[in-house]
């Protein structure tokens, strides 16, 4: 196979990355190195790849040309996943130009170039929960420990009404249009995943993106009085999310491609379902428990601007039409998380 993955430095890049060196397959690679743990990831790629397996552009997909250029280069490709983009909400208030072109202009590139130069391969996109907006219009419950879904008990599925409700979910949002409009006009075979919360190994996360490896290591840093100050969260810590390991993420993108016949130019709600969403409340418990520290100590402040109260996905779709369901449960996630922070400080 010959596979191009954008943003394949990053954290779900990179795994799908390394899972297909392991059969030999040619990947192709480009990634500005705008994220924190990028370069780091690359060279852990260059050191598993085989000769001439591997080749990466230090491009930035909002760049038509370079993107054009790789396409020349390399086209036709079997798989594309297209998994590169901004994906700090927080950065897209801050610099919402920067969010649009890579998310909507680099999406706008990569199909156009697709359609011109490998019109055959199939395109998965990483899409995201914030395109359905802050979802206040549901009705929630309220416990010691979390919000609930009052009339979703299994999750939230695809035909919740889109609603863009921030700079990120509008890059994002029409970046996922896009995707799944160029197989209704085009023909050209895509599918759109909109993800929840995913974490894992390669994740180099930060105050902005990947709570639940931030949080782990913000944990292991009080236990080892690297930090006395408290953590500080967003909101009074009860809101959910469905929390999706990287293996099972890698094996989602393996049966969509294998399953590209009967997808092409569907949307799915990803991530790890109601028996693993976790609120941050819980989460602290838990890493409390497994650290043997007591307790987690933390601050609250006010609630971040269009934050969604709950988000689990409804997998029902994915697990009929792709034969996939998540199978780390996220008690064993959360140690395999805390285990590769500690091997990334040592090492590192």
């Amino acid at each position: 196979m010959k596979i191009l993955i954008t943003g394949g430095c990053g954290f779900l890049g990179s795994n799908l990355a390394a899972s297909y060196l392991e059969e030999d397959a040619e990947i192709i690679i480009v990634d500005a190195l705008f994220r924190t743990g990028g370069e780091e990831n690359l060279e852990w790629l260059q050191s598993v790849a085989k000769q001439r397996q591997l080749t990466f552009y230090r491009s930035d997909l909002a760049d038509e040309t370079s993107v054009e250029d790789v396409f020349q280069r390399h086209a036709p490709f079997d798989f594309i996943c297209h998994v590169g983009g901004q994906v700090a909400m927080t950065t897209s208030m801050s610099d919402p130009r920067r969010d649009l072109r890579t998310n909507i202009l680099g999406t706008f590139n990569v199909l156009e170039a697709m359609r011109r130069h490998s019109p055959n391969a199939f395109l998965a996109y990483s899409s995201t929960n914030k395109v359905y907006g802050d979802l206040e219009a549901l009705r929630y419950g309220e416990t010691e420990t979390r919000y609930t879904l009052l009339d979703y008990p299994d999750g939230l599925d695809e035909i919740l009404p889109l609603d863009f409700a921030s700079p990120y979910g509008c890059s994002k949002g029409a970046a996922d249009q896009y995707v799944h409009d160029w197989k209704r006009n085009f023909d050209v075979q895509t599918v759109v995943f909109r993800h929840s919360s995913i974490y894992g190994g390669r994740q180099f996360a930060t105050v902005d993106q990947g709570w639940i490896g931030w949080f782990c290591g913000k944990a292991l840093d009080q236990r080892e009085n690297r930090s006395i100050r408290k953590l500080s969260i967003s909101g009074s810590g009860k809101q959910v999310r469905d929390v999706l390991h990287a293996d099972d993420l890698v094996r989602l993108y393996r049966n969509a491609y294998a399953h590209r016949d009967r997808i092409a130019g569907e949307v799915f709600n990803i991530g790890g379902g109601m028996t693993n969403s976790l609120s941050l409340l819980e989460l602290f418990n838990k890493l409390a428990e497994m650290l043997n520290m007591g307790e987690v100590i933390f601050s609250s402040g006010p609630a971040r601007k269009s934050d969604q109260r709950v988000f689990v996905a409804d997998v029902r779709k994915a697990t009929k039409l792709l034969e996939w369901s998540p199978k780390v449960n996220v008690l064993h996630g959360l140690e395999r998380m805390l285990e590769w922070i500690k091997s990334s400080r040592t090492n590192g």
